[in-house]
């Protein structure tokens, strides 16, 4: 492009940059301007203006048609100049609010490839499908809505990509719910398609500000044999909302959901729970559907808070011990010299051990018997440092260093168990019975212990395991039942050990329970009325045809196989040989094999797999505190706050690279309290 001069008098300067495609240069007098040709915005044109502020102006230009920038780009990048920086920065500082885009109706393809690259030359950009990759990012890491309004990150869009306009968090606020409202029905459709029936968790959260929450989560075994969990509410309770109105809020999230004919069982983090809130739950699910054998496997207790809690007994008994534990720790540490000088105290009395002394995290229980399992192998040293130096004062008597020692010994057990449980990446309800069975033997034997101080701290925690034990037992066995490497010899096996001359009782209430349940799901499969199947569920029907003139066809089938005393599922189950026990054996896929064999109680045997027996997170399976909310989502208004957590859920799921869809992997919004 040439422009010519006025006066004739000089030759005409060719204007070389490709910035001159978008700008028409004019002279009026002395006075040299440009116009931009998409928004006719004038800017200085004289010769020692140069062109960075044409390019900087293109960049921004909100008129300007989607070109090629990567001449402007690589033009740029040609200069001598340094990186852009805070101080260079594209974006205008001055920018002035009304130019931020409105909120716009996020478009969602249904098909979206995952690997999509966006380059500037072969597509357009999509200002509506960046802002929604902004806000899918928020969610899916836990960001701060407020992320999109930090300097540092509107630097990076910039410079990444310059058309791209940054709005203000209360449209990435909008972007999130609609992106909430869309994967809500996704999950909807997911789990009230379901041939089996939902399992529900039920968990309490607190805030620093001391708030309470409520979090639901449906668990169940897909069509594919493979455990899933999802967070179908997180609710936020006020002062209205007493123990006796939880009940009412967990029937109204079922009731949103429209799961309460397809629930199985609850499932509550604290063993303490109120038990009205279950009755009063139970009595609005059996107005539609009767509960088999009063709802025994319907309410559910965390066995992992079940180990926490007793556990938290036994350190209770050991405060004074664990504080001089920590003081002697603390001593040995205080200087290199003294270090060297417990190390050689160590090595006179003959110690090789090889762990070194830390301290613990109060709140994290196993760092506590780590401790003190470790200070046990140095206690030579610590009662021979006793009689060299004075100034030790934190020194356990003879009595403090057995009780301790026998103490850690309970613990062993439970951390052993603790640590199966939250390694385990898919935790199916068969895993539970043998490790819960380990740990009501031993509390039998420690309550028979000789020392009234180890036998009054075993009588404390076998009341609370009782309480448990009462409640969950049955659903527990039934569980190790369906396990095709244990069946009815693992409850013989332990209740024989539990029991004693009673077992023969014990075990026939095992086996009445989980005939009585398999009776419920043929009588469910072969009839039309569907009414008496478990727990308020009716199974699915083959025919959907309401019209189907052959229903009593299925009625007369049910009869007449009763007639001809045809071997059940479960009696053909439970007479073969067990499965032989193998390191790598799959429970899941083992059903998945045999469901042709057994149709019936594989059906069963989905939804008892598939309940929680335990709440957890990995991280806060050892942790004596609750789960806290952290402070970025905490300070939200309810309905966000629930959005952006159950979506998260959701789409760290459907990710499949962050957090396995059957496992209970902590959120990156959880913190634990102190």
């Amino acid at each position: 492009m040439e422009i010519s001069n006025e006066s004739g008098s000089k030759k005409p300067k060719r204007l070389t940059s490709v910035v001159w495609n978008h700008f028409e240069r004019v002279r009026k007098a002395d006075i040299c301007y440009s116009v931009c040709v998409h928004c006719n915005k004038k800017l200085s044109a004289s010769s020692n203006s140069g062109t960075t502020h044409l390019r900087n102006h293109l960049m921004r230009c909100l008129k300007r048609s989607n070109f090629d920038v990567s001449q402007l780009l690589a033009a740029k990048r040609r200069k001598k100049d340094t990186p852009s920086s805070l101080a260079n920065s594209n974006f205008d500082e001055g920018q002035r609010k009304e130019e931020y885009m409105k909120p716009t109706v996020i478009k969602f393809e249904q098909e979206q490839k995952k690997d999509e690259i966006i380059s500037f030359a072969s597509s357009k950009f999509d200002q509506e499908r960046s802002q929604f990759d902004l806000a899918r990012m928020i969610i899916l890491h836990g960001y701060p809505l407020s992320m999109a309004e930090h300097v540092g990150f509107k630097v990076f869009a910039k410079n990444l990509q310059p058309m791209f306009e940054v709005v203000p968090n209360s449209v990435v606020e909008l972007s999130c719910l609609d992106i909430y409202g869309r994967e809500k029905q996704k999950v909807f459709d997911i789990v009230n398609k379901l041939q089996s029936r939902i399992n529900l968790s039920i968990e309490m959260w607190s805030s620093p500000e001391n708030s309470e929450y409520l979090c639901l989560a449906a668990h169940y075994i897909d069509e594919d044999w493979t455990l899933q969990r999802k967070i179908l509410n997180f609710v936020t309770l006020d002062s209205s909302h007493t123990e006796d109105l939880l009940s009412e809020v967990i029937i109204k999230c079922l009731d949103e959901w429209d799961i309460d004919c397809k629930l199985f069982s609850l499932t509550f983090d604290d063993c303490s729970t109120d038990d009205d809130i279950i009755i009063r739950i139970k009595e609005q699910i059996s107005q539609k559907r009767p509960l088999l054998s009063n709802g025994q496997l319907y309410d559910i207790r965390s066995a992992t808070h079940l180990l926490n809690s007793i556990i938290q007994d036994a350190m209770e008994a050991l405060r004074d011990v664990i504080q001089k534990i920590r003081g002697s720790i603390r001593y040995v540490r205080t200087s290199q010299v003294t270090q060297g000088k417990f190390n050689e105290v160590a090595r006179h009395a003959g110690i090789n051990c090889q762990k070194a002394l830390v301290l613990d995290f109060p709140t994290r229980w196993n760092s506590t018997y780590v401790m003190l399992e470790t200070a046990l192998e140095y206690k030579g040293a610590f009662s021979a440092m006793q009689g060299q130096d004075p100034t030790y004062t934190s020194a356990l008597t003879d009595i403090e260093w057995k009780q301790l020692s026998s103490v850690t010994t309970y613990l062993k057990l439970l951390v052993e168990i603790t640590n199966l449980f939250s390694g385990n990446k898919s935790p199916t309800a068969n895993i539970y019975f043998p490790e819960i069975c380990d740990v009501h033997i031993q509390l039998i034997e420690w309550c028979k212990s000789s020392d009234d101080f180890l036998s009054s701290i075993a009588l404390k925690m076998k009341a609370k395991f009782d309480r448990y034990w009462r409640k969950c037992s049955l659903a527990l066995a039934v569980a190790a039942i369906l396990d095709p490497r244990f069946k009815m010899k693992l409850v013989e096996y332990y209740y024989s050990q539990i029991y004693g001359s009673n077992a023969l009782n014990s075990i026939k209430e095992v086996s009445d329970g989980i005939r009585e349940l398999f009776k419920a799901y043929s009588t469910g499969s072969n009839m039309v009325d569907q009414g008496s199947a478990l727990l308020g569920s009716s199974l699915p029907s083959t025919i959907n045809d309401s019209r189907d003139r052959l229903k009593g066809f299925d009625k007369f089938i049910h009869e007449t196989s009763e007639c001809q005393s045809r071997t059940s599922d479960l009696d053909k189950y439970l007479e073969e040989p067990v499965f032989p026990r193998t390191s790598d054996f799959n429970i899941l896929n083992w059903w998945k094999v045999h469901m042709p064999r057994y149709p019936i109680l594989s059906m069963m045997a989905r939804d008892v797999l598939g309940t929680p027996m335990s709440i957890f997170e990995p991280e806060s399976a050892f942790s004596t505190g609750g789960r806290v909310l952290d402070p970025s989502r905490s300070l939200l208004n309810p309905d966000t706050r629930q959005a952006l957590i159950c979506t998260q859920d959701w789409l760290l799921a459907e990710s499949g690279d962050l957090k396995s869809s059957s496992s209970h992997t902590s959120l990156p919004l959880v913190i634990e309290s102190s």
